[in-house]
């Protein structure tokens, strides 16, 4: 059996989420994906966010970009109503939680002064650590229920397709979206680019599956997915069971659930047959592999760079 593991926007539970630092450290620990959500600016520049406004949690102000800029303060504001100027400012490197019990705050490291990153930035990086194994599952957060918060779809899906072909990328990467209209786009634009539609129990109307009507697939979620354009379904992992297995072998998409930190429920879903399992604690899943006996990503690391000379 060969079971993938998914770095969950790098490796939330040990360093900054969707950042520089946190997708290095994931690759430096050895993931099979580089799991990571992408948003547009105002100036139409690609960068990597989970959420459609800034987020107070994973973002702080430190200043504005322009003296008197109204926008600021920019935390709170849709990042498509910023710049990437604007959005550069934003101290990213330290998690801030409203919630006392936030699970991350006793196993994120936090690296300060680090800033919100281009999708360009990080796929210099992964070039850099020699990374070409590794997929890049690159998650456009779009919200159909918001269009006054999200970019058009098509022009969106263009804009990471060509970057990703820029940096020749399209064959290792996977497009991944909620919003299964950007499937639909993707599967037209980068037809052998892999295709991840991801669902949740939120996300089960129309609106966000393109205008397909489960009921029309009589509830089977994989078997609308395909119809979608998805290669691959990623479900919430409290959606995966016997059942669920059953409809994704008859229908044909890999499962691979997200996101699962625990490495009993992780045993679970392996022992039902998911491709893979996508985490914010790779370190946690090594071991349950290694345990299992299951084959191991490779840790990468910089390559050694020559001394300066005077």
């Amino acid at each position: 059996m060969h079971a993938e593991i998914h770095g969950h926007r790098g490796a939330r539970g040990l360093r900054p989420e969707n950042t520089l630092p946190g997708l290095a450290h994931a690759l430096e620990l050895g993931v099979d994906a580089l799991e990571f959500d992408v948003a547009l600016t105002a100036d139409r520049r690609l960068v990597l966010t989970h959420d459609l406004t800034v987020s107070a949690v994973t973002s702080a102000d430190t200043g504005p970009a322009r003296a008197g800029d109204p926008l600021f303060p920019y935390v709170g504001r849709p990042v498509g109503a910023l710049t990437l100027a604007q959005l550069r400012t934003l101290e990213c490197g330290l998690r801030l939680p409203r919630d006392p019990d936030d699970r991350f705050v006793a196993t994120q490291v936090p690296v300060p002064c680090t800033r919100m990153p281009t999708l360009s930035a990080v796929l210099g990086l992964v070039d850099a650590y020699g990374a070409d194994g590794v997929r890049l599952h690159v998650e456009l957060k779009s919200d159909p229920t918001r269009p006054d918060l999200t970019a058009d779809p098509r022009e969106f899906t263009e804009l990471v397709v060509a970057e990703l072909d820029r940096h020749d990328r399209l064959g290792g990467a996977a497009i991944l979206s909620f919003d299964w209209r950007i499937l639909a786009v993707a599967r037209e634009l980068a037809p052998r680019t892999q295709r991840y539609a991801l669902i949740e129990p939120d996300t089960l109307g129309s609106a966000w599956l393109n205008g397909l009507d489960l009921a029309d697939f009589g509830g089977d979620v994989p078997a609308a997915a395909v119809a979608a354009g998805g290669t691959a379904v990623s479900p919430e992992h409290v959606m995966v069971d016997e059942e669920f297995m059953r409809r994704a072998a008859a229908a044909g998409p890999a499962v691979v659930p997200w996101t699962v930190n625990e490495p009993g429920r992780a045993a679970e879903l392996l022992d039902l047959g998911v491709a893979g399992i996508v985490t914010d604690y790779p370190d946690r899943m090594r071991a349950l592999w290694t345990e299992r006996g299951l084959s191991l990503p490779a840790p990468l690391s910089l390559p050694d760079r020559p001394a300066a000379t005077v």
